[in-house]
């Protein structure tokens, strides 16, 4: 293998030629074998890294601070990996040491070598362009890490945010489809009031709109950035006007309405707006976790479940039992749950655990945080796709199920009052007859005046504003 060799603190090591990425990144792949995944897996956070080293390279031009050539490069060079290259050379694994000094060492030696053949020079002749030196210059990985982490997390969210919105409005389709269809109310899965599948389907509608408003509330905090604090926030080695100059630099590149923090002490050791965020996804991962629930809980069976619903099939479900079709496509889905509400754990904990001026652990909430938005992301579009728009209801089976259940005789509460209801309640759990039949039966209300009271409309249109009154009075 042809090889180049390279200089740090340590000494002297061989790195591959064709490699844009150098010493650092070599020691950084071999001291953290952790998860396997190199840094490239999460895109947003790549192009998020090379548009703040072009904000960079902009801002130390305007401020006399680097050669107009040598700042041409390094921002062609940028451009390159923001419009998709290079990215499989940003190889050092997502969980590491160093408060993600070796992300930003990776992303300043692909910058580096990439400008230096746009200059015409050869990877590694860093007398011509250094990766400290020039692509660095005014920063620290203190302020390049956290700020590209939230660059990338804005973009990121934008994309889950879509896919909400994509299950919000199959489940509103369905709530649509389903407007006449009468079932049963369940509370502590014990039958309670009528009510109709497209009631049911309307709150998962509104369950996802609420939970979109709070994270399009949470990522808010996210455009707050630290750029131009270097070291710990003091601002060391970046002269009077750069953090504006890159500010306004990589809101023009994002086209984000990025801000400056106040106090950059402060921002550059605190990760609430991370916490925040996670707790959103928990949020989310909670409640389209309980809504998967009970999609398996409507189509279970189909013969000795409740089999109110049916998911559509999407594959065989048993390598020994014909025939058997399970819920994998919500089964899927609260797995992702699980996993958001575990990495909510993770970065809370990783978020405490820093001390004084910086948090070491930060590549642990980006990692955590990139997954959960990204899986939360395909579990929303894998939900709506491939399992609600093909919900079908068991009108009939649904239908039966009203007319047979004591519930009904909370509607009658009005009309032959709380002891007389009860009585017929009990008097149908103990016979199994109907609670119609036996309201007819004790003349407790005349046929014409119980079909009023029994409409569907009525029975389930309380949120329509139909109810009681619009049977007329006794």
């Amino acid at each position: 293998m042809n090889v180049r060799s390279e200089h740090d603190l340590l000494g002297d090591r061989d790195v591959p030629a064709e490699a844009y990425w150098g010493v650092h990144s070599l020691r950084a792949r071999e001291n953290f074998p952790i998860t396997g995944m190199p840094i490239s897996a999460y895109p947003h956070l790549i192009e998020a890294l090379a548009a703040v080293k072009e904000a960079a390279a902009l801002a130390n031009e305007e401020l006399g601070l680097l050669e107009p050539v040598k700042a041409g490069a390094i921002v062609e060079a940028c451009r390159e990996i923001r419009r998709g290259k290079l990215h499989d050379q940003f190889v050092v694994d997502v969980i590491q040491g160093g408060a993600g000094t070796s992300t930003n060492m990776n992303a300043n030696e692909v910058v580096a070598n990439r400008a230096l053949e746009l200059l015409g020079h050869a990877k590694g002749e860093y007398v011509f362009l250094h990766p400290n030196e020039h692509v660095n210059l005014g920063q620290s990985t203190n302020d390049v890490y956290p700020t590209a982490v939230k660059v990338a997390t804005v973009f990121a969210v934008r994309g889950l945010l879509d896919a909400m919105s994509v299950l919000e409005e199959a489940f509103a389709g369905k709530a649509v489809e389903f407007r006449d269809v009468l079932k049963m109310g369940r509370t502590q899965l014990q039958d309670a009031v009528p009510m109709t599948l497209g009631q049911e389907f309307s709150a998962y509608a509104v369950m996802l709109d609420e939970d979109r408003s709070r994270l399009a509330e949470a990522v808010e905090l996210v455009h707050e950035i630290n750029l131009g604090a270097t070291a710990i926030g003091t601002g060391l080695n970046a002269p009077p006007g750069y953090a504006e100059a890159a500010r306004r630099h990589l809101a023009d590149i994002t086209g984000l309405p990025l801000v400056t923090a106040a106090n950059l002490v402060e921002a550059t050791q605190d990760c609430g707006a991370f916490v925040q965020m996670s707790g959103v996804l928990k949020r989310i991962a909670v409640k389209l976790s309980k809504v998967c629930n009970d999609l398996r809980l409507l189509s279970s069976g189909p013969r000795a479940g409740l089999n109110e619903i049916n998911l559509p099939p999407v594959q065989a479900g048993s390598s020994i039992m014909p025939g058997k079709v399970n819920p994998v496509i919500p089964e899927v889905v609260n797995q992702v749950a699980f996993e958001v509400i575990g990495n909510d754990v993770t970065i809370t904990m990783a978020a405490e655990a820093g001390q004084l001026q910086l948090n070491a652990f930060e590549p642990t909430i980006l990692h955590s945080l990139s997954e959960s938005i990204t899986h939360l992301r395909a579990a929303c579009l894998t939900l709506a796709e491939r399992c609600v728009v093909g919900i079908t209801a068991n009108t009939e089976a649904l239908r039966a199920a009203v007319e047979n259940s004591i519930g009904l005789v909370t509607a009658l509460n009005p009309y032959i009052g709380y002891s007389a209801a009860t009585d017929i309640a009990r008097e149908a759990l103990a016979t199994g007859r109907g609670v119609a039949e036996l309201v007819l039966e004790k003349g407790l209300l005349p046929p014409d005046r119980l079909a009023a009271v029994l409409r569907p409309e009525v029975l389930a249109g309380h949120s329509a504003g139909v109810g009681a009154d619009d049977v007329g009075p006794l």
